[in-house]
């Protein structure tokens, strides 16, 4: 294995650990020496790839994000273009284990975004990219012909509202709600918004 391919994996393995870590215990209670021992390294190479708590958290949410996008994009040049959207929603929600985990660190990012200004212009950043994600599967659709024409901007920032909104009762375990009617009544307007059947796409 090469040098690169090593830094590689390890750097894989320390933001990986550190997800899991701030998930579970939250940023505030957070040691360099436990995100180490998670990821089965030393905390001088911890130290050598993130050199302060502030630098990991936020490489930890940009891996986090990452990684979903990946695998919802993966196949978006041959999926019907619904099908990519709906997967967005569903992964914009904690609707399997992993975005459960990915929620939490979410939850972490706006209270500390609200105590700390880096944070904040960061947390700003990611949600850029996050409407971005949605906006660009939206005009995706509509320069296929499989959309109706809309504002996408507007669409886009009411796709995140609503799955924000929801996923934190989601989160909470709200009795009233469960998965399906969330995924449902978002897609309620995204199908009205571009001329799509109200059934939720399955893949």
């Amino acid at each position: 294995m090469s040098t690169k391919v090593r830094t590689a994996d390890t750097r894989e393995r320390i933001l990986t650990a550190a997800c899991e870590v701030i998930a579970d215990i939250g940023f505030e209670k957070i040691r360099m020496r436990m995100v180490a021992e998670r990821a089965g390294v030393s905390t001088a190479l911890l130290h050598y790839h993130f050199d302060t708590r502030e630098k990991l958290f936020t490489e930890a949410m940009t891996h986090s994000f990452a990684n979903t996008a990946v695998d919802v994009e993966r196949d978006a040049e041959s999926a019907p273009a619904a099908v990519i959207l709906a997967r967005i929603v569903r992964n914009l929600l904690p609707s399997d284990p992993q975005l459960h985990q990915d929620w939490k660190l979410w939850q972490e990012l706006w209270v500390r975004a609200l105590r700390d200004e880096t944070t904040r212009v960061f947390a700003v950043d990611l949600y850029a990219q996050l409407h971005s994600w949605v906006s660009d599967a939206v005009r995706r659709g509509i320069a296929t012909g499989e959309f109706t024409p809309t504002d996408v901007d507007a669409l886009s920032t009411l796709v995140l509202s609503l799955c924000d909104g929801y996923g934190i009762r989601l989160m909470l375990r709200d009795p009233t709600i469960t998965l399906d009617m969330v995924l449902a009544a978002v897609w309620r307007h995204v199908s009205s918004a571009l001329g799509l059947p109200e059934a939720v796409p399955t893949e």
